[in-house]
């Protein structure tokens, strides 16, 4: 199948421009830094007076009291510093390039400006508290007028927060379930008229096999309305068809893999990516490794998983999207195509590395990884890093490609010999 190569319009050089402004707030934050310092200094001064009244025995229980909620008070600005240092400039200045970092934050991952504004307010009503709280901790040198403001206050300030937290819940939910697109018509093709049989003797009749046995019944099988109206029979009914429509080559389950076969296994992020958590964040797994180390098992049980979970999962080899997507742009409907994928949270893309690419399947490529980049989630499995995919894909849009699919992955080696090239010399052997 000839594919044809796609182009891609740049961006305008005044978008670029524009763009570019984007580094005009990195001082900001360096200055936030300098901020973060001051409140060290702020620690550790209030820390050493404590530290020289409680050794003198100056020091009150109130005195202590007030001295740990300020201590308090100052560690926690400290934490919202470094919550908008960290996550503003990732979100609007340039990425950082935590992935693979083992301390990386876990709230970096689904820190945007929705969320940051929700961790503001709630980080200013804790600030509120302990200010507050210092305030009913010290009444006999508070003034009855402070009082009443500093309550009034805090109540405004817990209010906003409410306020806050209440609109930006159906923004989140809007963003985490979009919409079901239209589905496009499919293109049916006219099957061709079969030959006529040949003259000759007439086939052997085929022997019929012997019905296999029906599944035993329950013991108390339950009526179909009563069926309808469980929950669990019709969450478990809703996983199978998702399964059944995924598409994948075999059903595998996480609990059934080796791990004692890789000789090199990141136990950790794999226990991590069974909990989907990626998957609603939208971001992407990669499982490196040659053939027969459990790629496609790890990938299709994360896919079962997800069915499980109520997810809509697609999977199929990458030569096997290749042509659904060449098939799409040759038909002039690629953007309704990638705009029907949407639907599916997670998609997986098995075997790269095994089919080589042309440039222009690699535009398509392009065009695919670029359009789920933060839309949902994508699980690759592969015989090389992305590093090395110039040697599977062909054009200039690789190593754009390789950066927006591990941007925010999880990448998974796998070092092992073939599993089932293990067998066979075993069974040889016996």
């Amino acid at each position: 199948m000839i594919v044809p190569t796609v182009q891609n319009s740049p961006m305008p050089t005044l978008g670029y421009a524009l763009f570019a402004t984007r580094w005009l707030q990195a001082p900001l934050y360096f200055g936030l830094v300098a901020a973060q310092g001051v409140y060290v200094y702020k620690f550790f001064n209030e820390l050493w007076a404590l530290i020289l009244r409680c050794v003198s025995g100056r020091a009150t229980e109130t005195y202590v009291m007030l001295a740990v909620l300020k201590l308090v008070d100052v560690v926690m600005i400290a934490n919202l510093l470094i919550m908008v240092i960290v996550g503003g400039y990732e979100t609007f200045v340039s990425r950082i390039g935590l992935q693979g970092h083992r301390d990386q934050p876990e709230w970096l991952s689904h820190v945007n400006s929705n969320v940051l504004k929700v961790k503001l307010a709630t980080a200013i009503v804790g600030i509120s508290s302990v200010h507050l709280l210092q305030m009913f901790v010290d009444v006999h040198h508070t003034s009855r007028h402070a009082l009443l403001w500093g309550t009034v206050i805090h109540m405004a300030f817990i209010f906003s927060a409410a306020i806050l937290a209440y609109m930006s819940g159906p923004m989140a939910r809007r963003s985490e379930h979009p919409p079901a697109p239209r589905r496009a018509e499919p293109t049916t093709a006219t099957p061709a008229p079969e030959p006529p049989p040949a003259p000759g003797p007439p086939p052997a009749p085929v022997p019929v096999s012997a019905p296999a046995p029906a599944a035993l019944p329950t013991p108390f099988p339950l009526p179909a309305q009563r069926r309808a109206e469980d929950p669990e029979a019709r969450e478990a009914a809703g996983a199978e068809e998702r399964m059944r429509a995924a598409g994948f080559p075999v059903r595998k389950v996480l609990e059934e893999f080796d791990e004692s076969h890789p000789r090199a296994f990141d136990r950790d992020t794999v226990a991590r990516l069974g909990k989907l958590d990626f998957v609603t964040a939208r971001h992407n797994a990669v499982f490196v490794g040659p053939p027969g180390t459990g790629k496609t098992h790890l990938a299709v049980g994360l896919g079962v998983r997800a069915c499980q979970a109520g997810h809509r999962v697609l999977c199929a080899t990458a030569a096997a999207w290749a042509a659904r997507l060449a098939e799409a742009h040759a038909a002039g409907r690629l953007t309704e195509e990638l705009t029907a994928l949407d639907a599916y949270p997670l998609l997986i893309v098995d075997e790269v590395g095994y089919t080589p690419f042309d440039p222009a399947a690699t535009a398509l490529f392009f065009q695919f990884v670029a359009h789920r980049y933060e839309r949902g989630s994508l699980i690759v499995t592969a015989d090389r890093p992305p590093a090395r995919w110039t040697e599977v894909f062909s054009g200039p849009s690789v190593p754009a490609m390789a950066d927006r699919l591990v941007h925010h992955a999880e990448i998974v080696r796998l070092d092992a010999d073939s599993y089932r090239t293990r067998h066979a010399r075993a069974a040889w052997a016996d």
